[in-house]
């Protein structure tokens, strides 16, 4: 039972940290929640040195206050003496941070706040740190706290996810519209910090940065769309807190630790593996639109056979001859158009179906299209102009046909 809680605390604070961490990515502002994390403890120090006690309300109004005032120092750098933002953040994050330290080691007697637990965490201790109410224990206090801000975190992007989404993308366009975008820029700031440091006491400064970047950065290698990338960002927190504990457990060491490295791991995988943005698929992209092109230069060997020779159909060891290509793909192309249906095989001989030759008359007529819009239009010498159509025969759809077909005046 103690290990699930663990892993339900990571869960919740890698799903708040996630689901803002990936606007922070598009928004190019990583390191925003990096300098926000570190700000924030004169904000915790003094809320501990006021209050006297360790409740979590006065903790969270601190260093709310805080990680918004540096975020408002930050942009008053930047814009008012034009010092450069990754500079401004540097500047500002240390001196909050400087002070914050100072404040807890002057007033060390006083302050039972230990610099270690703000930094790395002990969610460890997360099945003890019980909530009661009327003698009852209500379960872990930062389970709690966490769902509470993972609720929020996600009624604050279901609410104002129209403008977050246009901010983030073109504030321009938002101001033209008559979004008042410095009010939502501040509202995600406040945000960010209030999942900050909801999260500090349980999981650390640490933990936090690493969930405020590395699952957003991982989402944004597997869409490009912004709903389905904040369902991914949230999704590969909770993967990683859950794989983190357990490889903590194996490698008797650091909760948080752990899942900062599961975090990295996932991050290292989706770098290979993600469908679009992935090295394999990098390196894949171009075999499949080898195979392509030669789908379309079997069927245009076939049409050309079948109309100037007469004939019905072509030996395979001619095929192989025909497409300018390595026999391997030539073999797929020609399985990809018999799976379509657009070629038959018949004793080591191709043959055009129907489905063929409307293909095959399709590009021929495009290859046209783009001669006559390379000649009319772009002015292209008369021996460059089939090898410009002869590279674009391929990318046609019907409505670049319409247009080809306006420019050419037909």
């Amino acid at each position: 039972m103690d290990a699930f809680w663990i892993i339900l605390t990571g869960v919740l604070a890698a799903g708040s940290c996630g689901l803002l961490g990936a606007f922070l990515v598009l928004r190019r502002m990583s390191l925003l929640g990096d300098a926000i994390s570190h700000a924030v403890l004169p904000g915790i120090a003094l809320a501990f040195l006021i209050s006297g006690s360790r409740d979590i309300f006065p903790m969270l109004l601190g260093a709310a206050g805080f990680g918004l005032l540096s975020v408002f120092l930050i942009e008053t750098l930047q814009k008012k003496w034009r010092v450069q933002e990754d500079a401004s953040m540097g500047i500002i994050y240390t001196a909050l941070f400087a002070a914050g330290v100072i404040i807890i080691s002057a007033f060390a007697g006083h302050i039972d706040l230990d610099q270690e637990c703000v930094l790395y965490g002990e969610i460890a201790y997360t099945p003890w740190d019980t909530l009661t109410a009327g003698g009852r224990n209500l379960g872990p206090r930062p389970v709690w706290l966490l769902g509470i801000v993972f609720l929020i975190d996600i009624l604050f992007v279901l609410l104002f996810y129209k403008e977050l989404k246009i901010s983030s993308f073109d504030p321009a366009l938002g101001i033209s519209l008559g979004f008042n975008v410095t009010l939502i820029h501040y509202m995600f700031m406040g945000a960010v910090s209030l999942s900050t440091v909801a999260a500090f006491e349980s999981v650390g400064a640490i933990l936090v940065v690493a969930m405020l970047i590395v699952p957003g950065a991982t989402a944004c290698l597997w869409t490009d769309r912004l709903s389905r990338m904040l369902l991914l960002s949230v999704l590969f927190g909770a993967i990683a807190a859950a794989a983190g504990y357990f490889l903590a457990v194996i490698w008797d060491s650091s909760i948080a630790g752990a899942m900062t490295v599961a975090a990295g791991f996932v991050l290292l995988l989706s770098i290979f593996f993600s469908p679009r943005y992935g090295l394999i698929a990098r390196m894949a992209n171009p075999f499949r639109l080898g195979i392509r092109f030669a789908s379309d230069h079997l069927l245009l060997s076939l049409h050309r056979a079948l109309e100037k020779e007469g004939k019905t159909g072509i030996a395979l060891d001619a095929i192989y001859g025909s497409i300018s290509t390595s026999r391997i793909q030539a073999s797929l192309a020609i399985r990809r158009n018999l799976k379509r249906g657009a070629v038959l095989k018949s004793n080591r001989h191709l043959q055009l179906t129907e489905k063929g030759r409307r293909l095959a008359r399709a590009l021929m007529q495009g290859h046209r299209l783009w001669e006559r819009f390379a000649d009319r239009e772009l002015g292209l010498p008369a021996d460059h102009v089939h090898e410009s159509a002869h590279r674009l025969e391929h990318y046609i759809d019907e409505p670049l046909r319409d247009e080809l077909e306006q420019a050419a005046g037909r």
